[in-house]
């Protein structure tokens, strides 16, 4: 752990890896235990979800478990006592995001309150 990394911002990584999972994206009972009630993400795609309609598309998705989200340059750091935000890029079969995620501590539990993906080609370059 380095200076800059906090327990949160390690609790925040460990639970948005649990996130990327192919077995938790799949499962409502997986995945709701990692949503904040409020949860919002602007996807990839450009639509916005709510909580109930992320689940639903993610459970019910025929590609869900088959397709594994690969991570990289994963980083985070801790706003507020409660808050850690990460920044990662993930590859799905050649499909390259930038991702932010907001991760929100409540009753001891980390959840995703809200996320946000970007597309990005291999060309336009990952480095920042």
């Amino acid at each position: 752990m380095t200076a800059d990394r906090t327990a949160a911002v390690d609790a925040a990584i460990e639970a948005e890896l649990r996130l990327l999972a192919p077995e938790v994206r799949s499962s409502p009972e997986l995945l709701g235990q990692l949503l904040h009630p409020e949860f919002t993400e602007f996807g990839v795609s450009g639509a916005r979800w709510d909580r109930a309609s992320i689940i639903k598309s993610l459970t019910e998705s025929t590609e869900a478990g088959t397709r594994p989200l690969i991570a990289s340059r994963m980083r985070g750091v801790q706003l507020a006592d409660d808050v850690v935000h990460l920044t990662f890029d993930t590859d799905s079969n050649g499909r390259l995001a930038h991702r932010s995620s907001l991760w929100r501590r409540c009753e001891g539990e980390w959840l995703l309150w809200f996320h946000q993906g970007t597309p990005f080609s291999a060309d336009a370059g990952a480095e920042v």
